[in-house]
């Protein structure tokens, strides 16, 4: 049963669309073209099933931890100016950018609990979403969050090569708990979260995330309290 769970995970509802669109054609090759490409069509439309899937996550619920907004590898950590259009100033702020190839899990989560002050998108180019001039020429939605006792926390997707489609669905003033799903980027992309002034990383490059589930960071480093998870 445990096994059959892990293949027959839910699909993301943005991802209806697209596989009906992949299913439809893989059936017209059969039908117009060959076998051959039939089959070629097949796989594409099991690829995008798999895209397109949303496991549930077992999200660590200590106050103050940060995990991560997505799936993916580590590819960088370095300081950098958030996003501008937030209006946040331009000190620099250690920034975790975290790299999602085409195979990893696209649905993002919020990485701590709190309250959405500002989210703004902004159209822009299509680098390689591992390039460091993706986070301030690629297209982005950038988010700034403040948790309850009042730190601030950005994450900003950010398309990429393949990626042609941010989707969002926070809202300014909007409540959210950890781990919570709030969007997706279609296709190949990157998401940057940036940390609180003094707060360490608890992720070094090259590490693999696990989007809801790694530990990023934590607000309160010395807190000893057991980390509890809950499944979201």
């Amino acid at each position: 049963m445990d096994t059959l769970k892990s293949v027959l995970v839910p699909i993301n509802k943005e991802g209806h669309r697209f596989i009906a669109i992949f299913a439809a054609v893989a059936v017209a090759l059969f039908i117009f073209t060959s076998p051959v490409l039939g089959w070629i069509g097949v796989i594409l439309t099991l690829w995008c099933i798999y895209f397109f899937r949303d496991p549930d996550r077992n999200v660590p619920t200590r106050e103050g931890l940060i995990v991560s907004p997505a799936d993916g590898v580590v590819q960088m950590i370095e300081r950098s100016v958030p996003p501008e259009e937030l209006g946040m100033g331009s000190d620099p702020l250690l920034r975790i950018s975290v790299f999602l190839n085409v195979f990893n899990v696209h649905v993002n989560r919020v990485p701590l609990g709190g309250t959405i002050v500002k989210q703004v998108y902004r159209p822009g180019k299509f680098f390689n979403a591992s390039l460091d001039k993706a986070s301030e020429e690629n297209e982005r939605h950038a988010v700034h969050l403040r948790t309850e006792d009042g730190k601030d926390i950005i994450f900003v997707q950010i398309a990429g090569l393949i990626a042609r489609r941010i989707v969002c669905h926070l809202t300014d003033g909007q409540r959210v708990r950890s781990g919570e799903r709030f969007g997706l980027i279609r296709f190949g992309s990157r998401t940057d979260i940036y940390l609180p002034e003094g707060v360490e990383p608890q992720v070094g490059v090259g590490q693999n995330m696990v989007g809801g589930e790694t530990i990023i960071a934590d607000l309160n480093a010395e807190n000893t309290t057991p980390i509890t998870v809950e499944v979201r």
